[in-house]
């Protein structure tokens, strides 16, 4: 696994202080003036909190990692959070699976499944970029849809750094090619989890929701909601490719230098995690029957792994990229901290309300405007177990449709514009051929494009299909 590039010896101090003082008159000129009736004293300081840490992250003064203990530090602080309701979610499931998906990149690719992945791929797609990159993008959606996000994205993260490597790209460099894809895998991935309802876990909570607000009322089945989803999954996929093509096309055309060769025959250490590998996807999909929680499988999957010596915990821990998952960390902490202080809250009664009496479409955009922006600073299975009580008793004065609304939040919670906003782009990240402006610069485009894309894609195309819309 590439190691994020570590920073130069001499920084310009100049520019920390400037974008420190920005982050924290920011954080202050949310914290200084009056606090609104309906919003805690804890919610507003964690707004203040938060302003100043998104900057943080976003401009780079300081290692990100480094913010994002701080953040943690500053709930204690501010008297947000208690000390262990702050540190608690660096610990999460969440967290704890993200820590084991991205050890098992480091695994694939010791072991060279990861090799022989890409050489698969390579052989298939070509090495022409356009081509290549499109059929990436269209099958990182389609399979996330079924596999997880983070899953998908661990294997072609991995896979794809020896071959920029071996092109002399290495993390760090500033190569545009690169970026390109690795912010392509994630990105896409994410657009096309929503697809089936074992995509996330956004998924089939939306429609628990959905069913607990119609007190049982409403039903939807998964091979229904396969129907409704799943062929916008795929339009969301390939508009990703559109949008990145358009806004982030690098000059090569094809991947020029790559050395790739058969990597013949299956090792018996690429066999037996290979093996493990696939156990673990099946005792995931067997999860409402075992009830065991996702992070249970990717531990016996780490066990089955190490145990035979196929490869050693010592050098998956040096090759972890820790940086990135204490960033994950960071951003689910303050994520549960919008939920108990109640600013998540604030905000969707603050912001929800001005969409009322707006026609159809902007109406949607917004609803789906606000989830994006939640999904953003927490997990999309908080987004939308935020979103979606505040949204749906909306719809109905609004005469808007609770089946509509309920299912367009998984869709939008997708598209998030930081890179701690989801587990795909945070593997993508820990590569370290992007940095968190390059992402910026692209996410914020894209998530907004996509939210266009989908709102137009629900209106015409459920129509169609007899779901109300």
């Amino acid at each position: 696994m590439a190691e994020i590039p570590s920073p130069a010896t001499e920084v310009n101090v100049r520019a920390v202080l400037l974008k420190g003082a920005l982050a924290l008159s920011l954080g202050l000129g949310v914290w200084l003036p009056p606090r609104p009736e309906n919003l805690t004293a804890e919610g507003h300081r964690l707004l203040a909190l938060l302003i100043a840490v998104v900057v943080l992250w976003v401009s780079e003064a300081v290692p990100i990692g480094v913010t994002a203990l701080a953040a943690g530090a500053g709930l204690i602080l501010f008297n947000i959070q208690s000390s262990e309701a702050a540190w608690a979610p660096f610990a999460s499931p969440a967290v704890m699976f993200v820590l084991m998906i991205i050890m098992f990149g480091v695994v694939l690719t010791e072991v060279g499944l990861a090799n022989r992945v890409i050489y698969q791929l390579i052989r298939f797609a070509g090495i022409r970029v356009k081509r290549l990159s499109l059929i990436l993008a269209i099958g990182c959606g389609v399979s996330s849809s079924i596999f997880h996000d983070a899953t998908i994205t661990v294997i072609l993260v991995f896979a794809f750094v020896p071959v920029f490597t071996s092109m002399g790209m290495r993390p760090g460099m500033g190569h545009k090619l690169p970026m390109f894809f690795f912010l392509l895998i994630p990105l896409a991935s994410s657009a096309g989890g929503f697809g089936t309802l074992l995509g996330g876990g956004r998924n089939p909570l939306a429609l628990q929701i959905l069913q607990d607000f119609s007190q049982g009322t409403i039903k939807i089945g998964f091979l229904e909601y396969i129907l409704i989803q799943f062929p916008i999954s795929v339009i969301a996929s390939f508009a990703t490719w559109a949008v990145l093509w358009a806004l982030f096309r690098p000059k090569e055309e094809e991947l020029v230098g790559i050395k790739m060769s058969d990597p013949g025959p299956m090792s018996r250490k690429e066999l037996g995690v290979l093996i493990v590998f696939m156990a673990t996807f099946i005792v995931w999909f067997l999860g409402d029957l075992t009830g065991w929680h996702y992070s249970v499988p990717a531990a016996l999957a780490l066990l089955g792994f190490c145990a035979p010596g196929w490869v050693s915990f010592r050098t998956i821990c040096d090759k972890f990229p820790w940086e990135s998952w204490i960033v994950f960390g960071a951003g689910v902490s303050l994520g549960v901290a919008m939920l108990d202080s109640g600013a998540g809250l604030y905000l969707g009664e603050a912001f929800l309300p001005v969409l009322d009496e707006l026609p159809t479409f902007s109406a949607y955009y917004g609803m789906s405007l606000f989830g994006s922006i939640l999904s953003s600073a927490m997990s999309n299975s908080a987004a939308v177990a935020l979103m979606l009580p505040i949204t749906l008793p909306m719809a109905e004065l609004m005469n808007m449709s609770p089946e509509s609304v309920a299912l367009l939040a998984p869709q939008t919670t997708s598209f998030i514009m930081l890179v701690v906003g989801c587990p795909p782009t945070i593997i993508a990240y820990s590569a370290g051929y992007f940095n968190q402006k390059d992402f910026t610069k692209v996410a914020v485009p894209w998530c907004l494009i996509l939210l266009l894309v989908c709102v137009l894609s629900v209106m015409v195309y459920w129509p169609l299909i007899g779901f109300t819309s």
